[in-house]
């Protein structure tokens, strides 16, 4: 019982502590950018609020994206993302247009000047509760039992001496009580109010169902294609190499008697087809899913892929931790094929690679100093690439001017395991 009190007095405290943390929040956080909103939204027919907008909502989504975090930490209740994914012309102009056209831009701006007053208000209520009643309890006596024998110029109290301290004692460890107790639930009904603000609307759940059904067939499409390469592979080269292999063992065999150095050049074809064989098998096996990334991770899996290239590759990881064996295949994939690229097409120098996580999705940026004019909608390549990100949920955006560079950004959400000690 003494335990239970305990974790019931510590979730009490920890709700307290967020109160202060989210009216402080709304206060240094929330405030100014709703002023910076006004004011850029104010300039937009100026021109130079297209300039001061994208960082503006930008900060914005990543405050919005933090209360939805702590929401579903702190009280249990979860908040879908509702954006849209960026689209590849996202730099400029199509930057404004992809954060203005999305509704749930629009939505964060009156969550943002909402919650300004709404997280002082409500948010706020147990810590001003409990730091209200402690002033009642522990100060307010005081002043008035001094008071009360005339020490000291204190401010007008009345002249109710002991018994106004005593009521000011009461009122004050009601107050800490209420503030203490009632932590909690305010703080999960200042979680239900985001979320009626900052969750996605029906009509972009069910954009997202068609998103989904799109996407699903996408990638049962490309699966099935998959499978049918494997196949074809199998049949056309390790299959033949091993019928070839069994007919050259069955020929030595029957010629080991009557023509033994004949048996001999047998079994040596034998073995080189067997080898042959068993390379194709692997190079089959790595392209379904490459050992490197069960042995060394993505980061070694994507040093591996720049030691292969032509031209130099300057890598840059920084995972804390691995992401689900799939996930790690399609960003071990998508570099490979943005690599492949550069190689084949771009007359690039030198090429970088950038992976990390943000704390919500797995970011790949490959780069290369070639001559640009890369375009998703011309190669084969890149398509296949987006389609199995989507299968992820996830997004390829590329920056490709002519005479380069050429900057391709690829996200993955997902979350990263604990790292191995």
């Amino acid at each position: 019982m003494n335990g239970e009190a305990q974790d019931h007095a510590g979730v009490a405290g920890l709700a307290v502590g967020r109160s202060l943390l989210q009216a402080l929040l709304a206060q240094i956080a929330n405030l100014p950018l709703a002023i910076l909103l006004g004011v850029s939204l104010a300039l937009v027919p100026l021109g130079v609020g297209l300039a001061l907008l994208p960082p503006v909502l930008l900060a914005v989504r990543g405050l919005a994206n933090q209360q939805r975090r702590w929401a579903k930490e702190w009280s249990g209740v979860e908040i879908p993302v509702p954006y849209r994914p960026r689209p590849a012309d996202a730099s400029g102009f199509g930057r404004v247009k992809w954060l203005l056209t999305d509704p749930a831009t629009w939505r964060d701006m009156l969550w943002t000047l909402v919650n300004s007053v709404l997280g002082v208000v409500l948010a706020g209520l147990p810590s001003a509760l409990v730091v209200y009643g402690l002033e009642g309890v522990l100060v307010a006596p005081w002043l008035y039992s001094l008071h009360s024998f005339g020490w000291g110029p204190f401010w007008p109290l009345g002249d109710y001496g002991p018994p106004g301290a005593i009521g000011c004692l009461l009122l004050g460890s009601v107050l800490v009580l209420t503030g203490w107790l009632g932590g909690p639930p305010i703080m999960r009904a200042y979680a239900l109010v985001n979320r009626s603000m900052l969750g996605p609307t029906r009509a972009r759940l069910e954009e997202r169902v068609r998103e989904l059904t799109a996407t699903r067939s996408e990638t049962v499409d490309a699966s099935a294609a998959e499978l049918r390469r494997i196949e074809r592979d199998l049949h056309d080269g390790a299959q033949a190499r091993l019928v070839a292999l069994s007919m050259h063992i069955g020929l030595a065999e029957q010629m080991v008697k009557d023509d033994p150095d004949e048996a001999v050049r047998l079994l040596i074809e034998a073995r080189q087809a067997s080898g042959t064989a068993l390379t194709e098998l692997r190079d089959l096996v790595r392209g379904i899913h490459p050992p490197v990334l069960a042995e060394r991770g993505l980061p070694g899996g994507v040093q591996a892929l720049a030691l292969t290239l032509p031209l130099p590759v300057n890598v840059t990881v920084d995972l804390p931790g691995r992401a689900a064996p799939p996930v790690e295949s399609a960003a071990y994939f998508a570099v490979a094929e943005m690599l492949a690229n550069t190689v084949k097409h771009a007359g690039a120098e030198r090429a970088w690679v950038d992976v990390r996580h943000n704390g919500t999705a797995l970011v790949m940026i490959v780069g290369d100093d070639g001559r640009g004019g890369a375009d998703p909608s011309r190669g084969t390549g890149m398509r296949g690439i987006t389609r199995r990100l989507a299968a992820f949920d996830g997004t390829m955006a590329v920056t490709s001017p002519e005479g380069g560079p050429t900057v391709v950004t690829m996200e993955l959400p997902c979350a990263l395991s604990s790292p191995k000690i």
